[in-house]
């Protein structure tokens, strides 16, 4: 869902009496995850070389807590913004029983500087965090999948298993595991209700991580962890792996032996430099930064994805502006199209 010429320059010209604020609410009317997965696939290839996007800012505003800002910019006609995503990180929130990482996103215009829309930056990065997996397993995952695993029951598992059942429609089970059981087993009954478009796909939990690693067509992992839940002799063949969950040198979500195991591709090259799995299996020559592929070259078909049944695919995902940018594009763009 890419913009066309005249809805951008449309945008662009437009006089702004009163910027949008864009609620939680309004924000999952507008966003599905088939929808934004698709608008990544025409999206990305044209967009990724012309966006301006810096190296994250980051400033500690005390010992624990920290602000973080994330801005990108295009002036081209066909994608005519600026945005910016505000993001606290307060550790200590959970004595408080609050989030302890808050964001907005607020977006501009390019050719005006005018404000045009402010929104929740969290629910905006749950969404495109679990589609651009979503894009990954869509090109990388085998076309017969049959079982998904979740590893990890937080906020962004919903979106990730929504998101793979988008990309991959022969899916008919979901396996969830958490460190908290009853976490796990409460998010699989949430699904239960929630997916009715999804009829005949089983949603259950297990705590035998090891055991069900093993039954995944694709396994999908969300965590904080510092210490490889996913050992890459369980991997079946023709697994994929996806993995979100770290983003610095010292958190790891898998082990070499899943790297060496698999042929590895990633969201962006900040991936090479922030990704724990990535990081140290460079160091201990598992594999090298050359043998690493890239999201967009495998959507030009620049690279070659799955090469046949028995292969094991990795994708790593450490998120970026770029698709901040363009999930905020696709939420302005729906919402000046209702008016």
């Amino acid at each position: 869902m890419a913009s066309t010429p005249n809805t951008a320059n449309n945008i662009a010209t437009a006089i702004i009496t009163s910027p949008m604020f864009l609620t939680n609410e309004s924000l999952h009317s507008i966003l599905a995850h088939n929808s934004l997965i698709q608008h990544f696939h025409a999206s990305l290839p044209t967009t990724s070389s012309t966006l301006h996007t810096p190296i994250r800012q980051s400033y500690d505003l005390s010992k624990s807590s920290s602000l973080l800002l994330m801005p990108s910019w295009s002036s081209t006609p066909s994608l005519p913004y600026i945005g910016v995503k505000l993001v606290t990180y307060f550790p200590q929130n959970s004595a408080l029983n609050l989030p302890g990482i808050h964001a907005s996103y607020v977006l501009f215009s390019s050719t005006t500087g005018q404000t045009l829309a402010s929104m929740d930056g969290t629910v905006l990065t749950l969404y495109r965090t679990s589609c651009v997996s979503g894009l990954a397993s869509k090109i990388l995952a085998r076309n017969d999948s049959k079982v998904l695993v979740m590893v990890g029951a937080g906020a962004l598992a919903p979106h990730l298993i929504k998101a793979h059942l988008a990309a991959r429609p022969s899916l008919q089970k979901v396996i969830i595991w958490n460190r908290t059981a009853k976490k796990a087993s409460d998010l699989a009954e949430k699904l239960k209700k929630e997916c009715i478009a999804n009829d005949g796909v089983c949603f259950e939990s297990n705590g035998n991580l090891e055991e069900i690693i093993g039954l995944g067509d694709i396994v999908s992992c969300a965590t904080n962890a510092d210490a490889p839940l996913v050992k890459g002799e369980k991997l079946k063949q023709g697994a994929h792996l996806d993995m979100v969950g770290s983003f610095k040198e010292t958190m790891r979500e898998c082990d070499d032996e899943a790297i060496r195991r698999g042929r590895v591709f990633v969201d962006n090259e900040a991936a090479l430099v922030e990704a724990g799995e990535l990081v140290g299996a460079f160091e201990r020559g598992v594999t090298k930064k050359e043998d690493v592929g890239f999201l967009v070259e495998l959507i030009k078909g620049e690279q070659v994805g799955r090469k046949n049944s028995e292969e094991i695919t990795v994708f790593k995902s450490v998120g970026s502006a770029v698709v901040d940018l363009l999930a905020a594009q696709l939420v302005y763009e729906s919402c000046i199209k209702d008016k």
